[in-house]
């Protein structure tokens, strides 16, 4: 089979790698890619948001399979154009993929369907969001642009004058674009965050292994939200009793209610959990593979990947006996000194050939290029996912952060604590 793959950072990275291992790959491509997916894809320079290009190029090269890994051509409805054409492809439609492009919508489906969550409102304009604060909100709180902000419009409010700075700064100064053109503004839930990603068919739903990632820049869960610094799998928090409880008024429930609203879901739903003291709770869904979530479930995963997605696509999920091996993945995001906000790139890295030949380390490229002599650069904030695997948490965390010594470049900046809440489990 030939397979393209769209997207560009470490989520495509992986999924290129979890692909390759597939006996049914012949051709792995990918748009437009970075340059660690060179090693195991041909990376071709069609902007993800390229439809038309997308399409011609499938037809030109007749591929038998499309993986959507980015949000953004998803929202966009990618899939429908692509299957308009003929060209199969594993990802929601546009009508599903609104779980995660609205989250107005997606806190609206849980209200119907009563999928647990935490309270909210719903606001069009500042001037009501600022009253319903200033009269009726308790603190801390919760802001959310209503779209996709790159893992960056959620905002915690400690006090009266953060809510209404961050009003001010999704609905007024727009920093997240269309994104704040509704604002959800939601109870502060308290407990573990853990991640689960799932396959679905449109009907069945299959869960593959937790996670749990850390968004903020700094140690200690310091700074400002990030796409993500670092994650490990599986999750201790998310115990038996937990995945009964999900599995019961979650997951098979989310699942449900999209297709009771005509709008079947078929790829990857990301379910993004508070563990509380009253239970599980939705934070937020994703319409496709967390990032880095992926670099450490699908070096876990046992199933070839193509098969899987296969089964998605034409609805046939119930006959596939979805595996992880027994073991755990840490991963550790080296960025660039100063991101999410300003950071410099286009320096040369060094020491990538230390990960070749091993079958428990991972270099997954985020934001990397080749430049004008050939050489591998920084070229964004997070440049790269350094992923582990052990026998348990903390000797995949140690050999993590050893790799991490591997790799150098100038303005390398990463967290010292990814992993540490194990040490509490």
């Amino acid at each position: 089979m030939k397979v393209l793959i769209v997207g560009s950072g470490g989520r495509e990275h992986a999924i290129a790698m979890s692909v390759a291992k597939s006996p049914k790959a012949e051709k792995i491509y990918c748009a437009p890619g970075n340059a660690g997916i060179t090693g195991v894809a041909e990376c071709v320079p069609i902007a993800a948001m390229d439809f038309d290009g997308i399409v011609s190029f499938c037809k030109e090269k007749q591929i038998d399979l499309v993986v959507v890994g980015m949000d953004d051509p998803l929202v966009g409805g990618l899939v429908d154009r692509l299957d308009e054409a003929g060209i199969r492809a594993f990802g929601p439609r546009k009508n599903a993929a609104i779980l995660e492009g609205s989250k107005a919508f997606s806190k609206d489906l849980m209200k119907k369907y009563n999928i647990p969550t935490a309270a909210y409102e719903t606001f069009d304009s500042a001037d009501a969001a600022l009253d319903y604060l200033r009269n009726k909100a308790e603190f801390p709180i919760v802001l959310k642009a209503d779209g996709l902000a790159l893992g960056k419009g959620v905002l915690i409010c400690g006090d009266l004058a953060e809510a209404e700075e961050g009003v001010k700064t999704i609905m007024q100064d727009r920093k997240f674009g269309d994104a704040g053109n509704k604002l959800v503004i939601e109870e502060f839930m308290t407990g573990r965050e853990v991640s689960v990603l799932s396959f679905v068919d449109g009907k069945t739903i299959k869960i593959m292994s937790s996670a749990q990632d850390h968004k903020r820049a700094g140690d200690g869960d310091t700074g400002l939200n990030t796409g993500g610094m670092g994650n490990f799998s599986p999750s201790p928090f998310y115990t038996a009793e937990v995945d009964e409880f999900c599995r019961k008024y979650i997951y098979q429930a989310t699942v449900d209610a999209m297709a009771a609203e005509g709008r079947p879901f078929k790829g990857v739903i990301f379910f993004g959990l508070m563990l509380t003291p009253k239970g599980p709770r939705v934070l937020e869904y994703n319409a496709r593979f967390g990032d880095p979530e992926a670099q450490v479930v699908l070096p876990r995963m046992k199933n070839d990947f193509i098969e899987v997605a296969e089964s998605c696509i034409d609805g046939t999920l119930d006959k596939v006996n979805l595996e992880f091996e027994d073991n755990a993945a840490v991963c550790v995001i080296l960025a660039s000194n100063g991101y999410p906000v300003s950071y410099e790139k286009g320096f040369p890295i060094s020491g990538l050939e230390s990960f070749e030949g091993k079958n428990d380390y991972f270099c997954f490229h985020a934001g990397t290029k080749f430049d004008e002599s050939g050489r591998i650069v920084t070229n964004g904030g997070r440049v790269l996912g350094i992923t582990a695997l052990g026998s348990n948490l903390r000797e995949a965390r140690s050999k993590a952060y050893e790799a991490t010594e591997w790799v150098s470049f100038d303005n390398k900046y990463m967290r010292h604590d990814i992993g540490k809440a194990i040490d509490e489990a």
